[in-house]
């Protein structure tokens, strides 16, 4: 072979190498490894699965399904983005994908793992991502089971998070027709099928309204919030309810002054869909946005100007300037409009005037007449300039 024909070769051999380096970091990049269909493991040299809390959570709108139902699933990131995900449903203990996805996000692409059509969720590239949401279909015939979403996310080249999993979604062989999606706000329910309502007040939920004594189940003006204990574990059922079309919020405090603040938020997001935040106050900034947690039972509502949010919750009150563990809190009330998903100043707020055992119901909590300045001051400071994701 002459030395030009050689020289030729090895440009072709070196040409070759980098069109398979470039195809391989595009699979790994897009998301499209075929041969973590099953384990969801990425094939990145180094890396290695975390030990510690994913903070990244799975989001079904339902915890109920039958065959053939459509679940909305988002993937929620904490304070860190996430640059790379997949995500499968299975059967509860099951080790391959069921039912099929369809994607409207620009940022995400569809799989078929394991012979199953569009099974698998993953990313296109590896922007970072704070927020994503697919569409799941229930198969609609065969041997139906539990079933929970398990994905694995990926924070950079070295560190992911494997198979993470949702709450559990019960399989029912009837249709639910009460169930209604966390963001899509378009389902049209009929009215009170959320069945928030002032009944149980005093005997077995602790509740706060505005005006005293209101029904938001019969009374188009009424705010209101209500916690519900679960009389088998630590679960609280909350349930919030407002007459406007920007976001309610409640809130947690072991005192009146500012900063050190559980909250939970129910607004309209930049896409104007309605959705549940977690967040954490810090004083006069803006509140930290945290992952939704042990959440789950997520319903929500926007019917004839009415936000609605209920949720059961499993995750303790975190107010870090009280030492000791405690079940008694000043319970907070919040609301105002929304400007492209943005917080905005808060219209009003209301405080309950002692604090209240969350874990023994008592008569229900009237708003004082006349807000004490610092406690309202306290509500500005957690409720403004923030985005709703």
């Amino acid at each position: 072979m002459s030395t030009n024909g050689a020289v030729l070769k090895i440009h072709m051999y070196a040409l070759l190498s980098i069109v398979c380096v470039i195809r391989v970091a595009g699979c790994y990049s897009s998301g499209e490894v075929p041969q973590s269909c099953t384990d969801m493991t990425p094939r990145h040299t180094g890396a290695s699965a975390q030990p510690t809390t994913s903070p990244y959570s799975i989001i079904p709108d339902r915890n109920r399904y039958s065959g053939g139902d459509e679940i909305t699933v988002t993937l929620q990131a904490g304070p860190t983005a996430f640059i790379g995900f997949m995500l499968q449903a299975r059967e509860v203990g099951g080790s391959g994908p069921i039912g099929s996805f369809t994607v409207t996000d620009v940022q995400a692409r569809l799989l078929s793992c394991n012979d199953v059509l569009n099974s698998t969720i993953t990313h296109k590239s590896n922007t970072p991502k704070t927020k994503l949401q697919g569409l799941w279909r229930a198969p609609a015939s065969g041997n139906v089971k539990d079933i929970e979403f398990r994905a694995t996310f990926v924070k950079n080249f070295l560190t992911y998070w494997l198979q993470v999993k949702s709450s559990r979604v019960l399989y029912s062989a009837q249709p639910n027709p009460n169930v209604t999606s966390v963001f899509n706000t378009t389902t049209i329910r009929p009215p009170n099928s959320m069945a928030i309502s002032s009944a149980g007040c005093g005997s077995n939920k602790v509740c706060l309204s505005r005006p005293s004594g209101c029904d938001p189940s019969s009374e188009a003006d009424c705010y209101f919030m209500a916690a519900l204990t679960s009389p088998t574990d630590s679960a609280i059922r909350f349930e919030m309810s407002g007459p406007l079309d920007g976001y309610i919020a409640i809130g947690f405090s072991d005192d009146r002054l500012m900063g050190n603040d559980d909250i939970y938020i129910c607004g309209l997001d930049r896409n104007s869909a309605l959705q549940v935040q977690h967040a954490y106050s810090t004083g006069r900034r803006a509140p930290e946005i945290l992952t939704l947690g042990n959440i789950s039972d997520i319903r929500t509502s926007f019917l004839d100007g009415v936000i609605s949010c209920s949720f059961t919750s499993r995750n303790p009150v975190t107010i870090q300037r009280s030492a000791a563990i405690s079940s008694l809190y000043y319970l907070m009330f919040a609301y105002g409009p929304t400007n492209n998903g943005r917080i905005q100043f808060h219209t009003n707020t209301f405080i309950s005037e002692k604090e209240v055992d969350l874990l023994w119901p008592q008569s229900r909590l009237n708003h004082p007449d006349i807000v004490k300045a610092h406690g309202a001051l306290m509500l500005i400071a957690w409720m403004t300039n923030r985005w709703m994701i």
